[in-house]
C-alpha cells in the first residue's frame, strides 16, 4: 500500500516534528528512542505510561509518529475506497498519545468537518499532541479535545461515528484488550484498529475482528468478507506495508542511510450499519512479477485464499496486474473470466 501521502497534512506533521527536535540534544533524543524501543511494546502495565516526560515524548513522537500516521492513513484509505460516501462527523482516538491517528483521519477526510477527541493515559503525550495540532491546517486537528483516561477495562468511550485504536492493543493485558474492543464496539458506528505487522500483531487484530463481527459489525477492509479469517494460526499472518519518509533521527538511531523505510502493519476496518458494496478480492502479498506473468496472492469474497496467475495473453489485465500493489483490491471474478 504505497499510496501517495495526503501532502498538506503529512508535510505539516513532518515539519512540526522536525521543529520539536531543535530544542532536544541529539544524544538525548537518541538515548530516549533506544530506551523506548526496547521497553515500549507490551512490557509496561497499563497504569504506568511509558512516555514519562517531554523529552521522552518528543523523541518518541519524532521517531514513531510518521510511521503510525502512514499505517493508519493506509487503513483509512482502504476504508474510504470501499465506502466513499461514508463520512464521520465525530471521531474518538483511543490511546491516541500524540495524535498520529488523529492526523491520519484529518488527512483522509480533509474536505469534511469532524470533531475529534483523543483519549490517552500519558499526560505528556497529550500535551505534546495538542501542541502539534495547533500548527495544523485542519480545523478538526486544531479544535481537537485531548483527555486523560486510563485505557483498558473500565474505560467509557463517548459515542462516535469513527473510533480509531492504533498500536494500543499490544500494550494491554488480554482481559483489557477484550474489554476495550467490546467498549469500542458499543460506542462506534465505524472502527479502524491497527497493530504492528507481526504474527502477534495479526493475532490481536484477528481477535478484535472476531469480537467486532460478534457485536454486529461488518468487515470493510482488508478482508472482502466477514467470515472467519482463512489463515491458519501459526502458519502465516495477514499484514501490509506503508512507506515512511525517514527523518535524520530515524537514520541516526537505526544507523541506516536510506531516506525511507517500510512500516509493516496489520489492521481491520468495520462498520455497524448499512450495506457495503460488493467486495473485490484483496492482494495479501507483494505481487510476484516474472517473465510474462504476475502471481497475485488473494483473499477472496468467498472467504478463501487463492493465487491468480495473470499472463501477457490477458492484455489490459496483465498490465493492471504489473501495476498492482500489496494491499490493493483485485476483482477476482473479472480476473478468472479473462
Amino acid at each position: 500500500m504505497h499510496a501517495p501521502v495526503h501532502a498538506p497534512t503529512g508535510e505539516t506533521l513532518r515539519t512540526a516534528l522536525a521543529g520539536l527536535l531543535d530544542g532536544l540534544p541529539p544524544r538525548q533524543a537518541t538515548q530516549a528512542v533506544e530506551r523506548l524501543i526496547s521497553h515500549y511494546r507490551g512490557r509496561i502495565p497499563t497504569h504506568t505510561p511509558v512516555l514519562r516526560d517531554r523529552s521522552d515524548v518528543v523523541a518518541y513522537a519524532a521517531y514513531r509518529m510518521p510511521a503510525t500516521f502512514e499505517a493508519v492513513r493506509s487503513a483509512l484509505e482502504a476504508f474510504r475506497d470501499r465506502l466513499p460516501e461514508w463520512t464521520p462527523a465525530t471521531h474518538v482516538d483511543v490511546g491516541g498519545g500524540t495524535g498520529a491517528a488523529t492526523w491520519a483521519v484529518a488527512a483522509a477526510w480533509s474536505e469534511d468537518e469532524h470533531r475529534t477527541t483523543v483519549l490517552d493515559w500519558a499526560e505528556p503525550a497529550l500535551a505534546l499532541g495538542e501542541e502539534l495540532a495547533r500548527e495544523a491546517e485542519s480545523r478538526a486537528l486544531r479544535t481537537a479535545t485531548w483527555q486523560r483516561r486510563t485505557i483498558g477495562d473500565g474505560l467509557t468511550i463517548p459515542g462516535a461515528d469513527l473510533i480509531t485504536v492504533s498500536y494500543v492493543l499490544n500494550e494491554l493485558t488480554e482481559a483489557d484488550r477484550r474489554a476495550l474492543t467490546d467498549e469500542v464496539a458499543r460506542a462506534a458506528r465505524g472502527v479502524v484498529v491497527v497493530e504492528p505487522g507481526t504474527p502477534d500483531g495479526y493475532l490481536r487484530i484477528n481477535e478484535a475482528r472476531d469480537r467486532l463481527v460478534a457485536a454486529g459489525f461488518r468487515i470493510v477492509a482488508p478482508c472482502p468478507h466477514s467470515t472467519a479469517c482463512p489463515i491458519a494460526p501459526g502458519e502465516d499472518w495477514c499484514h501490509f506495508s506503508a512507506r515512511v519518509s525517514r527523518s535524520s533521527l530515524h537514520r541516526q538511531v537505526k544507523g541506516g542511510s536510506l531516506a525511507y523505510e517500510d512500516e509493516k502493519f496489520a489492521y481491520v476496518a468495520a462498520v455497524r450499519e448499512g450495506e457495503a458494496p460488493g467486495a473485490a478480492g484483496r492482494i495479501v502479498r507483494k505481487p510476484q512479477i516474472r517473465k510474462g506473468q504476475v502471481l497475485l496472492d488473494l483473499c477472496t469474497p468467498e472467504g478463501g485464499l487463492t493465487r491468480e496467475t495473470v499472463t501477457k495473453r490477458h492484455g489490459t489485465l496483465y498490465r493492471a496486474a504489473r501495476d498492482a500493489e500489496w494491499g490493493d483490491e483485485w476483482d477476482v471474478p473479472a480476473a478468472a473470466g479473462q
